[in-house]
């Protein structure tokens, strides 16, 4: 990556415009479905930005910019249309040592702005570091359609819940959490039943109890067979995401191993028959304890035969595009 994603909060905080054009107003109706002050520094502004102002939803600085202006800007967005002006802009930003994003000049850029998924407060954002915008936004399009308009709801009610989540659940919270996102709650929220969503989970509070407690999870086995990594079935994928602990063979794809939670635990399995089938059993206690295990199969594995020996009602095979 020549660039780290990463979010920058805006709560309390200036964002400066430069600009008071068409190019300054598509920054302004980016950047106004957050919480920061926004400054538009510019001596005359267009009809909508001019409105954004009576509407108390910007502030207008007319005077002549220095760097002074740009002090402690979380964010300094330069869109005047002129290149000369724009350049000028960008060295006192600096100056002052503020992120900069300078429109259509990105050598000047210290940020750029991504391709955004909204479902406040779950953002996603998409970039392809300049290299293909219009590949950003049709993954947009796609990961627009996979998610639920009201899904940020639910996830707003999990932040409020959270704390009596942790008083109830102590130590479970990820269980809980599992099952709210991939169970009952989820689906109304889906459906757009908000009300019996947050029903179901005020019920499973009430009560204490966990419904996916009361099941012990499979485990994940993830065959490699396949010719790369982007070739694994999307469920086997959630697997590894989903996955406490990750039992893997040697090997095995480097790339496959960016896939699961940076948190769970990693074990490498042994080569050796016998000290592999303790790895096995290892695997099997792991999940009598409510733990989600995954096992991840090198290339033509002799561990297939060995799971299904030893494991077969207690696992689920995921192999080039089939769960079995």
């Amino acid at each position: 990556m020549r660039a780290f994603p990463m979010f920058i909060k805006t709560t309390g905080r200036r964002v400066i415009i430069v600009g008071g054009g068409e190019e300054a107003a598509q920054k302004f109706r980016l950047l106004s479905k957050t919480d920061a002050q926004i400054v538009l520094a510019a001596q005359i502004l267009n009809a909508e930005l001019t409105e954004a102002v009576k509407a108390g939803l910007a502030t207008q600085y007319s005077k002549a910019v220095t760097s002074d202006v740009f002090i402690d800007a979380a964010m300094v967005f330069i869109a005047t249309g002129d290149e000369q002006i724009d350049v000028a802009m960008h060295g006192l930003a600096k100056e002052a040592g503020a992120l900069v994003n300078v429109v259509d000049n990105p050598p000047l850029c210290d940020m750029t702005t991504p391709s955004i998924v909204d479902r406040d407060p779950v953002i996603i954002a998409i970039g392809t570091e300049g290299a293909a915008p219009v590949l950003a936004r049709l993954i947009k399009t796609k990961v627009e359609g996979m998610l639920a308009p009201n899904l940020g709801k639910l996830a707003k009610l999990a932040g409020q819940m959270r704390h009596q989540v942790n008083e109830t659940f102590p130590g479970k919270q990820r269980a809980f959490w599992a099952w709210v996102f991939r169970h009952a709650p989820m689906q109304h929220f889906a459906r757009g039943h908000d009300d019996a969503g947050e029903d179901a989970i005020k019920s499973v509070l009430q009560r204490g109890q966990i419904p996916s407690e009361q099941e012990r999870h499979l485990i994940s086995v993830i065959s490699t067979d396949c010719q790369g990594y982007d070739l694994l079935t999307m469920r086997a994928v959630a697997c590894l995401q989903e996955a406490d602990v990750i039992y893997i063979e040697p090997r095995v794809d480097e790339a496959i191993l960016e896939l699961p939670r940076r948190d769970a635990r990693r074990i490498a399995m042994p080569t050796e028959h016998s000290e592999r089938a303790r790895s096995l059993e290892d695997a099997m206690e792991r999940q009598d304890k409510g733990q989600r295990v995954a096992i991840v199969m090198a290339p033509n594995s002799p561990l297939s035969g060995a799971l299904r020996a030893q494991a077969s009602v207690r696992a689920v095979m995921h192999h080039q595009g089939q769960a079995n």
